[in-house]
């Protein structure tokens, strides 16, 4: 399972993929789709995509991963994650079909979801890869059009060891004769798309060509933004309950979605601001900038790569505290010196492990984090980690914990003991 084992149980090809679909009647042809691909901000753009949907009244369909409470919260339909009937349904059905094949987790995981959604017929999935796109086990579906939000170094062993490398990856998402929006105009990369565009016939727009943004206000459960059509000059100004500002630029990937997608999805203004205020109402999306409580502020956030953490870091600074305090832990397959570079020195460090096994130990993190000036103790998991930081912490601080979705999940499942 890639999502606890890390790169020992990922499938370089799409073979599995295709047998299972092939053995389950193709499932993936009976619905339409949208694939959602890119390093960061891909699983808040496939929600919002969803939440859009869902207010203009389509049946919606919305794979992602990883989970970080239940497996089913991969699998949701209109925002209500598969039933736990569907799922053991389906195992025990194709038993012997995945016997056969021995496909892996992740693979399994998928054909469900398009099982699933063409079951219940739904108007439109919104897919979310795995990781990178190429051979990616969602990449057998046609969708109406391809996202790939942006481009940064991560899992290089798998990917490549440079942007274009891992760009050309991603770009595999890129189908014959379907749109592609780029959320991030990156001149690394902007060639490697473009050409692959030309090469499949495909229209290729860039969202920031399309929309920019201006914060308008920042509050715990929301943000307020400005948005310019750069097309037509026109302002306006919308609510999302996703309180990260970094997810500006996300918004403009979605409306350009939608502008590009106006005949196939016909989805008025109205409809699409309200799917924008409500992504987390309707999609139940968790662990960005999410605020748990106050006093002190308690903040959870996957976070997991410099980029990420930059645009976390920056959101922190509209905050007002008098002490932080981190409680990190991180997967060992991460660029931890990159990450580690990046963190605050002024804070005191809860360093831990995350329950799976790629999880780096606390001890070697600690280690790590102290030869970039980072101060702290380590403990024996992410439970006792918090509890720590609560006994440090005065009210007017305060408490973050990020670095990984897998320390997020750990830090749920302790807050609901």
């Amino acid at each position: 399972m890639y999502q606890r084992v890390g790169a020992a149980a990922y499938k370089a090809n799409l073979d599995n993929t295709i047998a299972l679909a092939n053995a389950l009647g193709n499932p993936e042809n009976k619905f339409r789709s949208i694939h959602v691909a890119g390093t960061n901000g891909k699983g808040s753009v496939s929600h919002i995509l969803a939440s859009v949907c869902m207010e203009a009244g389509l049946k919606t369909g919305l794979y992602t991963s990883p989970h970080l409470l239940d497996f089913r919260e991969r699998i949701m339909l209109n925002g209500k994650m598969i039933p736990e009937s569907t799922v053991i349904d389906f195992v025990q059905n194709n038993q012997k079909i995945i016997e056969l094949i021995q496909p892996s987790f992740f693979e399994i995981t998928v054909i469900m979801a398009f099982a699933y959604f063409a079951h219940e017929k739904v108007d439109v999935a919104i897919i979310e890869t795995g990781l990178g796109g190429r051979l990616d086990s969602t990449n057998i579906i046609t969708p109406l059009a391809s996202i790939i939000t942006n481009i940064s170094l991560e899992h290089e062993k798998l990917l490549g060891d440079s942007i274009e490398k891992i760009a050309k990856e991603k770009a595999g998402i890129i189908k014959k004769y379907t749109a592609v929006i780029i959320g991030e105009k990156k001149d690394s990369t902007k060639e490697t798309f473009l050409s692959k565009a030309k090469e499949t016939s495909s229209p290729l727009v860039f969202a920031e060509e399309q929309y920019a943004y201006n914060p308008h206000g920042i509050k715990d459960d929301q943000i307020d933004l400005e948005l310019i059509n750069l097309n037509t000059k026109a302002h306006f100004k919308l609510s999302c309950d996703l309180a990260g500002t970094y997810q500006g630029e996300n918004i403009c990937t979605c409306l350009t979605l939608f502008d590009t997608l106006k005949n196939e999805l016909p989805i008025s203004k109205d409809e699409i601001l309200k799917g924008i205020a409500n992504v987390k109402r309707n999609t139940s999306l968790r662990g960005r900038w999410e605020i748990m409580r106050k006093e002190p502020y308690m903040v959870f956030d996957i976070s997991h790569n410099p980029v990420a953490i930059t645009y976390m870091l920056e959101q922190l600074k509209s905050y007002t505290y008098n002490q932080l305090h981190i409680v990190f832990g991180m997967s060992d397959d991460k660029r931890i010196d990159d990450v580690l570079n990046l963190m605050p020195k002024e804070a005191i460090y809860y360093f831990a492990k995350p329950d799976v096994p790629r999880g780096m130990e606390a001890i070697k993190l600690q280690q790590n984090a102290l030869t970039h000036h980072l101060m702290g103790e380590s403990f024996v998991d992410v439970g006792e980690a918090i509890k720590a930081s609560e006994l440090n912490a005065n009210k007017d601080d305060f408490i973050l914990i990020t670095g990984s979705a897998f320390v997020v999940a750990d830090a749920m499942h302790f807050l609901n003991q």
